[in-house]
C-alpha cells in the first residue's frame, strides 16, 4: 500500500515532469476531497503547475461548478465512468488547464451497494490536444483513508502518463 510520503515524492517528481513538459494542471475531486490538489500543492514552487482545484463532493456542485448534466449523474449515478469523464472534460472546461484529473468513487466505510461497493472509484483524465480516458479501480474495504490515498496515487499515475505520453495511459 502507498504511503504518504510516496505520494509526496510522487507529487515533487509529478510537478518537475508537468514543469518541463510546459503543462499546467486541474483536479476535480469528490470522494478525495481535494487530496490531490493538496499533495500536490504542498510541494514548494507547485503553483507554476497547479492551476486549480475543484472539490465537487455533492451531486449539484458537479453539476453547477463543472457542468455535469444532472440528467447523466440521475442515469449512471455519481459514482460512473460517464460522471467521471464529464468531471475531468469539466475542469478543463472550466480552467485555464492543459490535463484535468478527476476521481468520484465510494471511499466507506458506508454508502456502498452490490453494484457500486466501497472501494470502487472511477477516474477521468482528460487532456485539452487530446482524448478523455477513464479508469475504474475497485481497492474493496480498505477503510476511508487508504481508499483515498490509493486513489491520489492512480490519479498521479494517470497525469504522469497524460504529461509523459501526450495521452494518459488507459
Amino acid at each position: 500500500m502507498i504511503s504518504e510520503a510516496d505520494l509526496t515524492t510522487r507529487a515533487t517528481a509529478l510537478l518537475s515532469d508537468a514543469r518541463a513538459a510546459g503543462v499546467m494542471v486541474a483536479t476535480a475531486e469528490s470522494c478525495t476531497g481535494g487530496l490531490v490538489a493538496g499533495f500536490l500543492t504542498e510541494i514548494a514552487g507547485s503553483s507554476d503547475v497547479v492551476e486549480r482545484g475543484f472539490v465537487t463532493y455533492s451531486n449539484a456542485a458537479k453539476t453547477e461548478v463543472l457542468g455535469v448534466p444532472a440528467e447523466l449523474i440521475a442515469s449512471h449515478g455519481a459514482v460512473s465512468a460517464p460522471v467521471a469523464i464529464a468531471m475531468a472534460e469539466g475542469a478543463l472546461a472550466a480552467s485555464r488547464a492543459d490535463l484535468a484529473v478527476s476521481i468520484t468513487g465510494v471511499a466507506g466505510p458506508g454508502g456502498g451497494s452490490a453494484e457500486k461497493p466501497v472501494g470502487l472509484v472511477h477516474f477521468g483524465c482528460a487532456r485539452r490536444d487530446g482524448a478523455t480516458v477513464h479508469r475504474e479501480c475497485r481497492f474493496g474495504d480498505l477503510g476511508r483513508r487508504r481508499v483515498r490515498l490509493e486513489s491520489v496515487a492512480v490519479a498521479f499515475e494517470l497525469l504522469g502518463g497524460a504529461i509523459g505520453n501526450g495521452a494518459a495511459d488507459e
